[in-house]
């Protein structure tokens, strides 16, 4: 039997926009640079992240893809070089091609459109001293954090019947016609109950998680609020804020987490393709927005106000190494997210709005640390009360999504939904997702490659009820 797929207004939103560039077919030079940095952004992290083939690539997260660039992005050539760990991609006969470079950990940074490959850009590397190096002996420790003895078998008949449902998630149809799964992970009581891969996918091939980078971001800003180096009740220090008089000043970080910072974007749902695809840095417009609305007044979806909360945050950690380290030594590599890749554009801002590669069971250990409100093997990473922070709602709330609320960086789901009170999630385009049910100390991760645009949905509550039917109190 189908299920009906709950429309989330999130991903209905973003696909009916449509992008902000290449509208009733124009071809513009911006365009096709645009549709360039695409293709060479998803081949060199597919290839140099997730050690991925061309090919491979192509058939996941160059197809079903944004339909404006659909119909450029085949016809643009792309040239691999593999010893220096780059992809160009030619759109232009007078212009040099988009090039994305790969760094260890950092991963793929894109350089602006119009510079020189071989010219004086570098996008920063993290210092060697601090670089964790192989990770195959971190995998040999004992679940979470490696992956010895994760995955703790069930009774006879809850196995079968939780594999049958991880099955059908699998089968493109079940939990929504069309959608494409790559991977379904279930934990319970700490340990892995459910796991299943499409083929070509395994527990360390990652991919990009798109928004789910948010929930990220927002886990990264928690440690820093535990370590006394954020203030959620001060102003968000975003530099280009403070000459005297600019009302930006007034956004708190309260404000940045609960999409409620007033400022202006052109659309609902802020696609930020000049920074995802262009080249363009966090810095040079994303700061320059205008106010249209009293901070914490008004709740607009954008990734904007992810991008700033790291910006913000860069800024407080005083730049340099200190800060493109940070997600890694405080966070990621503390509780075993060690094939997790936040890429940064090509000055070391952070893109964690949409960015980051990583692996569905690193999605799993995000959840366990917020099932255990921060604390990680006997240690706090985050504050007291996080997890209730995150999953609180915010002061003001999205309308007509299916009754789906939002938190801070997280979205909130509950009896609505046909689910527990209290439950949260991580979401991302193209049908990313980490579902937390604190009342039932579960974790659901799905990962996805749906169409974008073409009303293709993964039901994510309906799968989650079945899941949550399926195992035992």
């Amino acid at each position: 039997m189908t299920h009906r797929t709950l429309t989330i207004g999130l991903f209905a939103l973003i696909a009916a926009v449509g992008p902000a560039h290449g509208q009733n077919g124009d071809r513009s030079p911006h365009d096709l640079a645009i549709a360039a940095g695409y293709k060479a952004a998803f081949l060199c992290s597919g290839i140099f992240n997730a050690d991925q083939t061309e090919a491979e690539v192509a058939a996941d997260d160059l197809t079903r893809i944004y339909p404006a660039y659909r119909s450029l992005i085949d016809g643009l050539p792309a040239e691999i070089d593999r010893e220096r760990q780059r992809v160009s991609v030619r759109f232009a006969d007078d212009m040099p091609p988009r090039v994305a470079q790969w760094r260890p950990h950092l991963g793929c940074a894109q350089l602006p459109t119009g510079a020189d490959p071989e010219g004086e850009i570098r996008p920063p590397e993290l210092a060697v001293e601090i670089q964790m190096g192989d990770p195959s002996g971190i995998d040999a420790l004992p679940w979470p954090q490696g992956d010895a003895g994760a995955v703790h078998v069930l009774p006879a008949g809850e196995e079968a019947g939780l594999d049958a449902i991880l099955g059908s998630a699998l089968d493109r149809m079940t939990y929504g016609e069309g959608t494409e799964t790559t991977a379904v992970l279930v934990v319970r009581n700490g340990h892995i109950v459910g796991e299943r891969y499409r083929t070509g996918y395994h527990i360390h091939r990652p991919q990009r998680t798109w928004s789910v980078a948010k929930s990220i971001a927002a886990t990264v800003i928690g440690r820093a609020v535990h370590q006394d180096i954020v203030d959620l009740d001060a102003r968000a220090p975003v530099p280009e804020w403070q000459t005297p008089g600019d009302p930006r000043a007034t956004i708190n970080w309260h404000h940045l987490l609960h999409m409620s910072s007033g400022l202006w974007s052109p659309f609902a749902g802020n696609r930020t393709d000049d920074v995802y695809f262009g080249g363009q840095l966090v810095t040079d417009s994303i700061p320059g927005l205008p106010l249209e609305a009293v901070p914490g007044t008004r709740w607009r979806y954008a990734n904007n106000d992810t991008l700033l909360a790291m910006r913000a945050l860069r800024s407080a950690l005083g730049d340099g190494d200190r800060a493109l380290a940070y997600p890694f030594t405080e966070l990621l590599w503390r509780i075993g997210m060690t094939r997790t890749t936040p890429e940064t554009d090509w000055q070391g801002n952070f893109v964690l709005s949409s960015q980051v590669w990583t692996t569905a069971r690193d999605l799993a250990r995000l959840g366990l640390l917020y099932l255990n409100d921060g604390v990680w093997q006997g240690e706090r990473l985050l504050p007291e009360g996080w997890s209730a922070y995150v999953a609180a709602p915010a002061p003001d709330q999205p309308m007509g999504r299916g009754g789906v609320g939002y938190g801070a960086q997280f979205w909130l789901f509950g009896p609505e939904q046909g689910l527990p009170a209290g439950t949260y999630a991580a979401m991302g385009n193209r049908g990313q997702y980490v579902m937390i049910v604190p009342a039932r100390n579960i974790v659901i991760v799905r990962r996805g490659f749906d169409a974008v645009g073409d009303g293709s949905r993964f039901d994510i509550a309906a799968f989650s009820r079945d899941i949550l039917a399926a195992l035992a109190d």
